[in-house]
Protein backbone atom coordinates (compact mmCIF):
# COMPACT_ATOMS: atom_id res chain seq x y z
CA UNK A 1 0.00 0.00 0.00
CA UNK A 2 1.47 3.36 -0.93
CA UNK A 3 1.32 6.51 1.12
CA UNK A 4 -1.48 8.16 -0.87
CA UNK A 5 -3.96 5.32 -0.19
CA UNK A 6 -3.35 4.96 3.54
CA UNK A 7 -4.72 8.33 4.79
CA UNK A 8 -7.80 8.03 2.59
CA UNK A 9 -8.68 4.62 4.10
CA UNK A 10 -8.14 5.85 7.64
CA UNK A 11 -10.11 8.98 6.88
CA UNK A 12 -13.08 6.94 5.62
CA UNK A 13 -12.98 4.73 8.74
CA UNK A 14 -12.84 7.82 10.93
CA UNK A 15 -15.82 9.34 9.10
CA UNK A 16 -17.88 6.13 9.47
CA UNK A 17 -16.98 5.93 13.16
CA UNK A 18 -17.92 9.58 13.66
CA UNK A 19 -21.18 9.00 11.78
CA UNK A 20 -22.06 5.98 13.94
CA UNK A 21 -21.23 7.97 17.07
CA UNK A 22 -23.40 10.83 15.84
CA UNK A 23 -26.35 8.49 15.23
CA UNK A 24 -26.03 7.03 18.73
CA UNK A 25 -25.82 10.51 20.24
CA UNK A 26 -28.92 11.53 18.29
CA UNK A 27 -30.86 8.50 19.51
CA UNK A 28 -29.88 9.07 23.14
CA UNK A 29 -30.69 12.79 22.91
CA UNK A 30 -34.15 12.12 21.41
CA UNK A 31 -34.90 9.40 23.97
CA UNK A 32 -33.94 11.71 26.84
CA UNK A 33 -36.07 14.53 25.43
CA UNK A 34 -39.08 12.24 25.12
CA UNK A 35 -38.52 10.87 28.61
CA UNK A 36 -38.31 14.40 30.01
CA UNK A 37 -41.52 15.48 28.25
CA UNK A 38 -43.45 12.41 29.29
CA UNK A 39 -42.02 12.00 32.82
CA UNK A 40 -45.22 12.82 34.74
CA UNK A 41 -47.35 10.54 32.54
CA UNK A 42 -44.86 7.69 32.79
CA UNK A 43 -44.53 7.96 36.57
CA UNK A 44 -48.29 8.06 37.22
CA UNK A 45 -48.82 5.27 34.70
CA UNK A 46 -46.21 3.15 36.47
CA UNK A 47 -47.82 3.77 39.86
CA UNK A 48 -51.25 2.75 38.60
CA UNK A 49 -49.81 -0.32 36.85
CA UNK A 50 -48.05 -1.37 40.06
CA UNK A 51 -51.22 -0.84 42.10
CA UNK A 52 -53.25 -2.85 39.59
CA UNK A 53 -50.63 -5.61 39.66
CA UNK A 54 -50.73 -5.86 43.46
CA UNK A 55 -54.54 -5.94 43.51
CA UNK A 56 -54.52 -8.57 40.77
CA UNK A 57 -52.08 -10.65 42.82
CA UNK A 58 -54.40 -10.51 45.85
CA UNK A 59 -57.37 -11.52 43.69
CA UNK A 60 -55.37 -14.41 42.23
CA UNK A 61 -54.37 -15.61 45.69
CA UNK A 62 -58.00 -15.51 46.85
CA UNK A 63 -59.06 -17.41 43.75
CA UNK A 64 -56.41 -20.07 44.35
CA UNK A 65 -57.54 -20.51 47.97
CA UNK A 66 -61.11 -20.95 46.71
CA UNK A 67 -59.88 -23.50 44.12
CA UNK A 68 -57.93 -25.31 46.82
CA UNK A 69 -60.98 -25.51 49.11
CA UNK A 70 -63.24 -26.62 46.23
CA UNK A 71 -60.82 -29.38 45.13
CA UNK A 72 -60.42 -30.55 48.75
CA UNK A 73 -64.19 -30.85 49.13
CA UNK A 74 -64.95 -32.21 45.64
CA UNK A 75 -62.13 -34.75 45.14
CA UNK A 76 -61.16 -35.39 48.77
CA UNK A 77 -57.44 -34.93 48.01
CA UNK A 78 -54.72 -34.04 50.47
CA UNK A 79 -53.57 -30.43 50.67
CA UNK A 80 -50.09 -31.39 49.38
CA UNK A 81 -51.45 -32.84 46.12
CA UNK A 82 -53.76 -29.90 45.57
CA UNK A 83 -50.91 -27.42 46.14
CA UNK A 84 -48.71 -29.38 43.74
CA UNK A 85 -51.45 -29.31 41.09
CA UNK A 86 -52.05 -25.56 41.51
CA UNK A 87 -48.28 -24.88 41.45
CA UNK A 88 -47.90 -26.77 38.16
CA UNK A 89 -50.72 -24.72 36.64
CA UNK A 90 -49.08 -21.50 37.93
CA UNK A 91 -45.71 -22.47 36.46
CA UNK A 92 -47.26 -23.23 33.06
CA UNK A 93 -49.12 -19.91 33.02
CA UNK A 94 -45.99 -18.04 34.19
CA UNK A 95 -43.92 -19.61 31.40
CA UNK A 96 -46.54 -18.66 28.83
CA UNK A 97 -46.72 -15.12 30.22
CA UNK A 98 -42.93 -14.72 30.11
CA UNK A 99 -42.86 -15.97 26.53
CA UNK A 100 -45.59 -13.56 25.38
CA UNK A 101 -44.17 -10.68 27.45
CA UNK A 102 -40.69 -11.18 26.01
CA UNK A 103 -42.11 -11.04 22.51
CA UNK A 104 -44.12 -7.89 23.23
CA UNK A 105 -41.22 -6.16 25.03
CA UNK A 106 -39.30 -5.79 21.78
CA UNK A 107 -40.49 -2.20 21.65
CA UNK A 108 -40.69 0.05 18.64
CA UNK A 109 -38.12 2.70 17.86
CA UNK A 110 -38.90 6.38 18.15
CA UNK A 111 -40.05 7.90 14.84
CA UNK A 112 -37.28 10.51 15.02
CA UNK A 113 -34.71 7.74 15.48
CA UNK A 114 -36.04 5.81 12.48
CA UNK A 115 -35.93 8.97 10.40
CA UNK A 116 -32.36 9.70 11.51
CA UNK A 117 -31.24 6.15 10.78
CA UNK A 118 -32.88 6.31 7.36
CA UNK A 119 -31.11 9.57 6.51
CA UNK A 120 -27.80 8.23 7.80
CA UNK A 121 -28.12 5.02 5.81
CA UNK A 122 -28.92 6.98 2.67
CA UNK A 123 -25.93 9.28 3.27
CA UNK A 124 -23.55 6.36 3.84
CA UNK A 125 -24.78 4.50 0.75
CA UNK A 126 -24.70 7.69 -1.34
CA UNK A 127 -28.41 7.70 -2.18
CA UNK A 128 -30.45 10.88 -2.17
Amino acid sequence: MNESQRPRGLGAAARVTALASSVMDLHVRIALQEMDREKRRLISGGIFLAMGGVLMLFALLALEVMLLLWMKERYNLSIEWILLFVSIINLALAGLSFRIGGYLAKGPYLPETLEGLSKTTKAVLGKS
